[in-house]
């Protein structure tokens, strides 16, 4: 009975210390839906609370490029203040920027650009980030 005790405190304790642990997350958006864009900032901003001591990256192309216009973003406040987190970076794809006959003085303040965002996407896999696609 003392040892069953005591492996039940050591599982418990080792799955507390496990949650603990730094992680690092890619979240990839590419959705024009609005929704989409409110609920992958809401993600964001759990997360990088949650686990203050991790890495979290946003990774804006395609159709998502209004999430991160400051003029026409639904998800803009929320962004604003989630990128001035050390802990949180949002960038946008320069190709999706270039379609789209952006620049950086179009972004939400502290949104910075990639050349290419599935290549960045793939290298922060490279470097055992996980991922998480949001969509509808």
């Amino acid at each position: 009975m003392k040892y069953l005790v005591l492996s039940i405190a050591i599982l418990v304790s080792s799955l507390t210390m496990a949650q603990n642990e730094p992680i690092k997350v890619v979240f990839d958006v590419t959705s024009s839906n609005p929704d989409v864009h409110r609920t992958a900032a809401k993600h964001l901003r759990l997360m990088s609370e949650a686990y203050p001591d991790s890495e979290f990256e946003m990774v804006i192309y395609s159709g998502a490029f209004e999430m991160v216009d400051k003029k026409s973003s639904v998800a803009g406040e929320t962004l604003s203040e989630i990128v001035q987190k050390d802990n949180v970076s949002i960038v946008i794809c320069q190709q999706t920027m270039k379609r789209h006959e952006m620049n950086m003085d179009n972004l939400i303040p502290g949104v910075s650009s990639v050349p290419d965002g599935i290549l960045e996407i793939y290298m922060k896999q490279k470097e055992g980030w996980g991922y998480i696609k949001e969509a509808q």
